[in-house]
């Protein structure tokens, strides 16, 4: 089967306290964590084509816009879905639409876009820059 528009992806899960929004950093509540929702549409997403994939690829994302519209608490299970909807025309590109909802409703959605890329290649040129800060004598700092 080839990767076409229609793939979906689902994943479910009980929320824990590593996914808790005052344990991501991400707030002070101890509720579901944002950061905690979009590692589960990225998950959710990739691993829907990663069987449909060459071997050697794999998929990277490169664009999230969601809405975290509903608080899940502690012990509460949730449902993430993923539809791939469009697939650009040199085939590497493939937006997704997501939403997750809890026990008790829609909590989260939106669209997921996702590359196709040779892994061993994106790994080594994310590696050679930062070789190359390095032998220029740049040292990174955040500001």
């Amino acid at each position: 089967m080839a990767i076409q528009t229609g793939i979906r992806g689902q994943k479910k899960f009980v929320v824990n306290e590593d996914m808790i929004a005052s344990r991501l950093g991400s707030g002070l509540v101890n509720v579901f964590g944002t950061p905690a929702m979009i590692a589960a549409i990225e998950n959710t997403a990739a691993m829907s084509v990663q069987p449909l994939l060459e071997e050697g690829k794999t998929t990277v994302g490169i664009s999230l816009n969601v809405s975290h519209v509903a608080a899940t608490p502690l012990g509460m299970e949730v449902r993430v879905e993923t539809e791939l909807t469009e697939l650009a025309p040199n085939g590497k590109v493939m937006t997704f639409k997501t939403a997750c909802y809890d026990e008790a409703g829609l909590i989260g959605e939106g669209t997921h876009m996702r590359a196709i890329v040779d892994l061993v290649r994106f790994e080594t040129k994310a590696e050679a820059k930062k070789e190359k800060i390095l032998h220029r004598g740049i040292v990174p700092t955040m500001k």
